[in-house]
């Protein structure tokens, strides 16, 4: 029999990855850590990764900071990253339940929040925005990348995929990936079942302002999607 279908985002994630092959698996983790790289205020600042996937690209940041903590829902996805990064000295791997109680207040100098958003409803948008407030330094500031603009067709996320494959060599998969997806129905279950958020500028901006940041669109997006849009907010309170 067939696995029944994914009945949140939580348990997509926790099955599957966006990726259509290993290249693009380890460009995309490269990528990443390289534009995040950018927002690292100084080697012993503490960052948070909340959401953080498969982290592929942690060691590089870590690297570049004093400490990394590590959070992502995805039970089996969570588990996956803490066998790998286990014994390093600066990563801590947590749940999203250990943040509040692990993470001491005000301690925080960049949080990064990448391809997060769209899967969280309004209320978990903004209780993420209070946590995030609270474990900031004064003047810690706040990455989201990849949100989505209501008007963005699936035309420019693919075209997007596919440039990308092209520069990084794996055009043939890319193409192939997107052809599985659009015949999957997984994605498209999920999404009528748990929603997909989307934000203008302005709201996003708005948002991010009520929560007690000073927010600013990004002149590029995380990533390889131009279409999609990072935000940066500092604590102001």
């Amino acid at each position: 029999m067939p696995s029944p279908a994914p009945s949140s985002w939580l348990d997509y994630w926790n099955e599957d990855t966006p990726y259509v092959s290993e290249r693009h698996r380890i460009l995309h983790a490269r990528r990443l850590a390289r534009d995040v790289s950018v927002y690292i205020p100084s080697p012993d600042a503490h960052l948070l990764d909340w959401g953080c996937g498969e982290a592929l690209g942690a060691e590089e940041i870590a690297a570049r900071c004093g400490r990394l903590t590590l959070s992502d829902g995805a039970p089996a996805l969570l588990e996956r990253v803490r066998r790998r990064v286990a014994g390093h000295p600066t990563i801590v791997v947590l749940a999203p339940d250990e943040v509040g109680p692990e993470v001491a207040d005000a301690s925080l100098d960049l949080t990064i929040v990448m391809g997060v958003v769209q899967y969280l409803p309004r209320d978990g948008l903004m209780d993420l925005l209070d946590l995030v407030h609270r474990k900031s330094r004064a003047q810690g500031r706040l990455l989201i990348g990849d949100v989505v603009p209501p008007d963005l067709s699936g035309l420019k996320d693919a075209a997007a995929l596919l440039h990308f494959g092209l520069q990084g060599g794996f055009l043939r998969a890319a193409a192939v990936g997107l052809v599985r997806a659009a015949v999957s129905r997984d994605h498209a279950l999920v999404r009528e079942e748990a929603g997909f958020a989307t934000y203008e500028e302005s709201e996003m901006l708005a948002l991010l302002e009520s929560a007690g940041f000073e927010p600013a669109r990004a002149p590029d997006n995380l990533g390889h999607n131009p279409h999609r849009m990072t935000f940066v907010a500092s604590r102001t309170e």
